[in-house]
């Protein structure tokens, strides 16, 4: 009897198996890895805060306050877009190693800062609505950057356009930004007091009555979607760019919402399905936004960072974010 020939290569009944066994580990590997690059990601973006949170602080040892979050002149309109001065993050350009950026405008942010002195100090010089700091606003800036951000790229064009985004702002407190400015409180459902930082204000941290570590500084938010969405903006002072403010109250509710309409800014698109909801109508109005997995993180006027989890109640989120309403608050941290 002839030998049969020896048997070469698979049956397609095992390379069928073996396909299956291979689409089960990749299956099995691939939300591994997501979970280690959003890890990553995380730890990144705590990192960023941190620094900012650092060079708060460096800024009060010399200044003996926190910056504004962004400066008005005096006679200029708080939601005027072609002439509100500079940002928390310009003022704090030399104190995360960005000191040769910040020298290159630094004459316009003097002459700025004078002009939003209300009422300006005898003697003192006038300054002038010296625009000149904006030819630094499309320089990207790494440490505003949270890798997690998917429009990071993607350059607001409102207000001659060409400006670099960013992830963190400056929390100007849950009350209405003109109220708000110079340090002024407000009650906000039956709680009264302001953000840490606003208008043409930097609280000394002595000032915050309800203690360092009770009080969110710098807050994560989300970059708009298209140019014209001028969200995370790290030099455009907008609640919404560089700062949040109103958040809590009206159809604002907390970090990460997702209604729609909740953050207002002219030119913003409505996009609830990505948790950035925006009512396309003019400014005043923004809260705490993040592409991380359900919480946001925020910095504390201590200079640690925090996760607030989505879903917050809006009693602790309004206390979180006043400087002085001499409440406590309850959170698991």
């Amino acid at each position: 009897m002839p030998l049969s020939k020896p048997r070469s290569g698979f049956t397609l009944i095992e390379l069928l198996v073996v396909i299956a066994i291979i689409a089960i580990l990749i299956a099995l590997l691939v939300p591994a890895v997501q979970k280690v690059r959003e890890a990553a990601a995380r730890t990144q973006c705590i990192n960023n805060l941190k620094q900012l949170g650092l060079a708060c602080h460096g800024y009060h040892d010399v200044v003996k306050t926190l910056p504004p979050a962004y400066s008005v002149g005096r006679g200029i309109g708080v939601h005027d877009e072609a002439s509100i001065g500079p940002t928390w993050v310009i003022y704090l350009l030399p104190h995360f190693e960005q000191g040769a950026l910040y020298q290159g405008v630094a004459t316009s942010v003097t002459n700025y800062q004078q002009f939003s002195k209300n009422p300006l100090p005898p003697g003192a010089p006038t300054g002038s609505n010296d625009q000149a700091w904006r030819n630094i606003r499309s320089t990207e800036l790494i440490v505003m950057k949270c890798p997690t951000e998917g429009f990071a790229q993607v350059q607001g064009s409102r207000a001659g356009g060409s400006w670099a985004r960013g992830n963190y702002a400056a929390n100007q407190g849950p009350g209405d930004p003109n109220t708000h400015a110079n340090g002024g409180s407000q009650n906000i459902n039956g709680i009264t007091g302001g953000g840490p930082m606003s208008i043409n204000f930097g609280s000394a941290l002595v000032g915050i009555s309800d203690g360092t570590s009770n009080t969110v500084m710098l807050v994560h938010v989300r970059a708009g979607p298209i140019s014209d969405d001028m969200r995370g903006v790290w030099a455009f002072g907008m609640p919404g760019g560089a700062t949040i403010a109103n958040h809590g109250v009206g159809d604002s509710y907390g970090p990460n919402d997702s209604g729609c309409c909740s953050d207002d800014l002219a030119g913003c698109v409505d996009r609830p399905d990505i948790r950035m909801g925006c009512w396309n109508g003019g400014y005043g109005q923004a809260t705490a936004r993040s592409a991380h997995t359900s919480i946001t993180p925020v910095c504390l006027a201590d200079g640690t960072v925090r996760m607030i989890r989505d879903g917050i109640d809006m009693p602790t989120w309004i206390k979180m974010t006043m400087r002085n309403d001499n409440q406590t608050f309850s959170y698991d941290w």
